[in-house]
């Protein structure tokens, strides 16, 4: 592939990864939240219950801002705290699945409808195509993030 062409998909990809976190700016806005703040929902949401802890190192934040955060997503019913049964010292942030959904589902609603739209006019050929494309970058990413997280 020609230099020209790695510029160019290098400059689509800036262009994909800065309108994605407009998007998700103004959706968290559109919350009541920051936009890291609202990111951060979405791994409680995907990774479902965890400790403080684990949740500082997933994003990297201190333990302190993590309890900052959990204060927010608490102060709107998103989350809750619940100690561990083995363990009452440690605290388990456990998302309110239902009230993030009703907060975020109508704010991707169109989003949503129109990226379904958008896969649909793929062939199978070409989804196939598109999955290998975001797995493997996916793959680039997280070793790249592990590497610069490294002590």
């Amino acid at each position: 592939m020609g230099n020209n062409r790695v510029k160019q998909l290098r400059k689509l990809s800036q262009h994909y990864a800065y309108s994605s976190i407009q998007m998700h700016e103004a959706v968290a806005r559109k919350a009541g939240l920051s936009g890291t703040d609202h990111k951060y929902l979405g791994f409680l949401i995907e990774k479902g219950q965890m400790t403080a802890g684990e949740l500082s190192n997933l994003t990297g934040l201190t333990t302190g801002a993590v309890t900052g955060l959990i204060d927010r997503f608490e102060k709107k019913k998103l989350v809750k705290r619940q100690f561990a049964e083995d363990d009452r010292r440690k605290v388990i942030i456990v998302p309110n699945t239902e009230n993030i959904m009703a907060l975020l589902e109508p704010l991707y609603a169109t989003f949503r409808h129109k990226s379904e739209k958008l896969y649909a006019s793929f062939s199978n050929k070409e989804i196939v195509i598109i999955e290998a494309y975001f797995s493997k970058a996916i793959e680039i990413m997280v070793e790249t993030t592990t590497k610069l997280n490294e002590k």
